[in-house]
């Protein structure tokens, strides 16, 4: 069970940048524990670590010397930083991340909730997912505040993520419950928030159009080459929100048309009306009353055409009015 930390506070980084990984480690410890300078240190000893494993393991061969060659292979010159990167700053803290889809991760990878938290990566942007006073939020830095997440929608908003093609993996150990929030080397665009205040924030902000808004079709990770960051997360973000919907509107046994025979009652035609013939033993007047009545009633069946009737009343009118012109005759 995760004590309550911070005060009930939330700590939040928005975008800087490219410094996502910066932003991810930092809201899973829920501290501005790192700074960007501190992850280039990481990725520098781990590049000299793989370069003298290479040397050592063959280093006159062709792919030893392609490796060599190759600049950093754990931060690119975009700022994004490998997974053994954003591992080694956990380790600090004694904390594992583990593959989500690895046999480690147990039935996480079904039952998300009993984990803490989740660090995701797809092409160039990372973000956490965070227990924080038991409740769920997205901690995505590309957000001006962390999202509420219910337990139904985390574990669908994961498994769309796992179909998006990001890269999902579990971070477990024993977190850090408390961050001074006056922390010395505060990277200076951090913020702590009330669970109210960041509803307040997310709230205003979807009362304006946004790009997840904007998103028409949800874009999987083949498909997304080229598009910005922001464009790749809210596209995820779009798809997440409607499978959420879809799940949701599975579950209600409700609608407009709860019994079935109350559908068919909407659909069922009318029956059209039927005019009886004069009986012949009417007089000349009650004759020409009631072929007046049956001429007018023709047109609406007709139209309707909805009834047999409605030609057997046409010619039972047709045989009034040749009885009625013999008489006269």
């Amino acid at each position: 069970m995760e004590a309550a930390s911070n005060g009930g506070l939330l700590y939040h980084e928005v975008q800087e940048g490219k410094l996502c990984a910066v932003h991810c480690v930092n809201t899973a410890l829920q501290g501005p524990f790192f700074s960007e300078f501190d992850l280039a240190a990481l990725a520098g000893d781990l590049d000299q670590r793989e370069r003298q494993v290479m040397l050592e393991g063959g280093g006159g061969t062709a792919a030893a010397g392609d490796f060599l060659a190759e600049g950093s292979h754990n931060v690119s010159l975009g700022g994004d930083f490998s997974i053994q990167v954003l591992q080694k700053a956990l380790e600090v803290w004694d904390l594992q991340v583990i593959p989500l889809d690895s046999p480690a991760a147990g039935s996480s990878l079904f039952d998300p909730e009993q984990e803490v938290a989740f660090i995701c990566h797809l092409q160039d942007h990372w973000f956490c997912i965070r227990k924080v006073n038991g409740e769920w939020y997205n901690f995505n830095s590309l957000y001006p505040a962390p999202e509420h997440l219910s337990k139904f929608y985390l574990s669908a908003f994961i498994d769309t993520l796992k179909g998006s093609g990001w890269s999902i993996f579990a971070v477990r150990g024993n977190f850090p419950k408390e961050c001074p929030m006056a922390t010395e080397g505060s990277n200076g665009f951090g913020q702590w928030l009330t669970p109210d205040d960041a509803r307040r924030i997310t709230a205003s902000c979807n009362q304006v159009e946004s790009p997840i808004q904007q998103a028409n079709t949800p874009v999987r990770g083949d498909q997304s080459g080229g598009m910005s960051e922001m464009d790749i997360i809210a596209a995820q973000q779009e798809e997440a929100d409607l499978n959420a919907a879809i799940a949701a509107s599975l579950m209600d046994t409700g609608g407009p048309f709860a019994n079935l025979d109350a559908a068919h009652a909407y659909s069922k035609p009318y029956d059209a009306p039927v005019i009886e013939a004069a009986p012949s033993t009417m007089s000349k007047e009650n004759h020409k009353e009631e072929a007046d009545k049956s001429e007018q009633s023709v047109p609406s069946c007709e139209n309707t055409k909805e009834s047999a009737s409605g030609s057997d009343m046409i010619k039972e009118v047709s045989s009034v009015e040749g009885k009625e012109s013999a008489k006269e005759d």
